[in-house]
């Protein structure tokens, strides 16, 4: 095809797309679709902020911002949301053609509740080694599964999907940090503070937010400078994760040679909606603490977590212990991504630990010394 051939597509196709959105029928179709994707956000009540029990002692609060809550049981139900009305609203999305995501899991389970919930298609572009819970959850709201076995062609593969078939890439890599609303509007962060409001330590001195897609950190970091509130915040990073050293090294083209093992964070390249600059503090977080953590959590609680979520706990734990040798006092907040159920036989399995080379003895040793001592073991 010659260069004059392909110019004449696209403007064959942009003349048909305008076409379509002057048709009274993708308009009534247009705005049922925002209607139902808004009563979704309408009818949800707010996620609940748990604490966890530390020495009264200290005078220090830890909270989890609860999202497993969501009617889809993760963070991501916030971010599918927000991804599906911005490519509504800028007509990316149409009738009968499929959406297509590049997705480690929870992100794919919450883009096919809503692709049902306007009738759309729904395809999710993931790796082979996807949790068999979260693949089963996608397909119980729809959705299609497309497997890949290298993590890293995830991107190439959907955009390919998306040509193919004539459906939208949603791209969370890319828009996630501009499709959700930073400045308030019932975001992560408003919440959060709102729900802090008659707590002894109102506005928290750290917020730990994990990032895959890197918009949940972006939108709290702006929220904040844009309050201007003095939280500060941290991003711990998995192992197989190029954040980190991106971050430190102020190298936008860091990257990793393979995946990460805690789903849902973790990229093997600086992703567009990573925003490096709004970040306080970042932590290399091995795998084995991010799993210690969880069944810490627990012990704590009684309640599962995702991996994601110990990642960010045991950051959090971290910062505490600095502030208990330095005397100081006040509150940190962290995220509880998403359920362990979906991953029972992942970070709960000790045959799978053990597959993976992974001994969270020690790491255990140290969160449960901390907690019973208020020393970090050195």
């Amino acid at each position: 095809m010659t260069q004059h051939d392909e110019r004449d597509r696209t403007d064959a196709a942009l003349v048909t797309l305008d076409m379509d959105r002057s048709d009274p029928g993708y308009r009534a179709w247009l705005k049922e679709a925002v209607r139902k994707v808004q009563a979704d956000a309408n009818r949800s009540a707010d996620t609940h902020l748990l604490r966890f029990p530390l020495p009264e002692p200290w005078g220090i609060d830890l909270y989890l911002k609860d999202e497993s809550t969501h009617p889809t049981g993760s963070l991501k139900h916030r971010l599918a949301r927000s991804l599906f009305l911005y490519g509504l609203c800028n007509g990316w999305i149409r009738p009968g053609r499929p959406v297509i995501e590049a997705s480690s899991g929870s992100t794919a389970v919450s883009e096919a509740y809503f692709a049902k919930l306007i009738g759309v298609p729904f395809i999710a572009v993931m790796p082979r080694t996807t949790s068999l819970e979260k693949c089963r959850l996608i397909e119980f709201h729809g959705g299609q599964c497309h497997f890949v076995d290298d993590s890293r062609t995830l991107y190439e593969e959907s955009a390919r999907l998306a040509a193919r078939t004539g459906g939208h890439y949603m791209d969370q890599f890319t828009y996630a940090e501009r499709a959700t609303d930073w400045r308030g509007n019932n975001n992560i962060a408003e919440s959060m503070y709102q729900q802090l409001k008659l707590e002894r330590y109102p506005e928290p001195a750290w917020i730990v937010a994990t990032a895959g897609t890197g918009g949940t950190s972006a939108t709290i970091a702006r929220y904040v400078h844009y309050m201007q509130y003095d939280t500060r915040i941290c991003v711990p990073d998995p192992e197989n994760s190029c954040f980190f050293d991106g971050w430190t090294r102020q190298d936008p083209l860091a990257s990793a040679d393979c995946g990460s093992r805690i789903e849902g964070i973790g990229r093997p390249r600086m992703e567009p909606s990573f925003i490096p600059g709004v970040i306080d503090r970042m932590m290399k977080v091995p795998d084995a603490a991010s799993v210690a953590a969880v069944r810490a959590l627990e012990r704590a609680i009684g309640r599962k977590a995702g991996g994601s979520t110990g990642t960010g706990l045991w950051s959090a734990l971290m910062i505490i212990a600095e502030m208990v040798a330095e005397g100081r006092t006040g509150s940190v907040v962290t995220l509880l991504c998403d359920p362990g159920d979906r991953y029972l036989d992942k970070y709960y399995s000790d045959d799978w630990l053990t597959g993976q080379g992974i001994d969270i003895d020690p790491y255990t040793r140290t969160l449960d010394h901390f907690l019973a001592n208020g020393v970090w073991p050195g």
